[in-house]
């Protein structure tokens, strides 16, 4: 079935808890602890954590405060921004393969291999057949990915148009904030049809044995709430 982002809500379900989720979340922050320490022990298993998402979607927040208790020595972060001289001397997959995580271990991609389609997707530098070959080679470098025992979570954090603009606005008028901000943001913003349209292509020919969970993001206490959650979910699936 296709994804319609628009028909997707962008707020917490309807009767949830704020400060119930927030209490919630405390806990889940503490057992994911104990759980990544018999992850990290074992050394069998890794996760990937994807996390995609238009620009003041949340990304960094999220990581920030659902990821912040965990042993330093068991968890890492890396940020794919535009390529370097050296990396655009490779195929495009060749930065992202060797930021897989190690057994025993827990990766954050804060944007990931799928930057590789949604920006020349949108900027009109490769055509719909690279578009599709693109897909293609993702699905099979996850598939490689699970076959020798690392557990994919793909979150896409779903921001409504309002939302992220003032987050952007903010970013432009608020001191602690500013360092966020960029020109090219607001160019962005104003693809955002385009992008979507990407990602809905993305998740309609992804490998459905990785599912794309569709997070709302307006509320940062429940977006942080879910990913815990799924979080937990996981390592207690591979620690038990």
């Amino acid at each position: 079935m296709a994804v319609r982002l628009k028909e997707i809500s962008t707020r917490a379900p309807q009767g949830r808890d704020k400060d119930k989720s927030k209490a919630e979340l405390v806990q889940l922050k503490a057992e994911l602890e104990v759980l990544q320490y018999d992850l990290f022990a074992r050394g069998k298993d890794s996760v990937l954590v994807v996390l995609q998402g238009l620009d003041a979607s949340g990304k960094d927040g999220a990581i920030k405060n659902v990821f912040s208790g965990m042993n330093p020595m068991g968890v890492s972060v890396k940020a794919f921004k535009k390529p370097s001289e050296e990396e655009a001397k490779h195929d495009y997959l060749w930065r992202v393969h060797k930021e897989a995580p190690e057994k025993g271990m827990i990766k954050i991609f804060n944007r990931s291999h799928y930057e590789d389609i949604l920006v020349p997707g949108v900027e009109k530098w490769i055509d719909a057949r690279e578009i599709k070959e693109r897909i293609k080679h993702l699905n099979a470098f996850e598939a490689l990915l699970r076959s020798t025992d690392t557990h994919i979570l793909k979150f896409y954090l779903h921001c409504s148009d309002e939302e992220r603009l003032q987050r952007l606005q903010e970013r432009q008028s608020d001191p602690r904030k500013k360092w966020k901000y960029n020109d090219g943001d607001m160019q962005v913003f104003e693809k955002r049809k385009e992008y979507i349209e990407m990602y809905e292509r993305i998740f309609a020919d992804c490998s459905k044995a990785v599912k794309w969970h569709i997070v709302p993001s307006d509320q940062n206490w429940w977006k942080e709430h879910y990913i815990a959650t799924e979080m937990v979910k996981l390592l207690r699936k591979l620690t038990r």
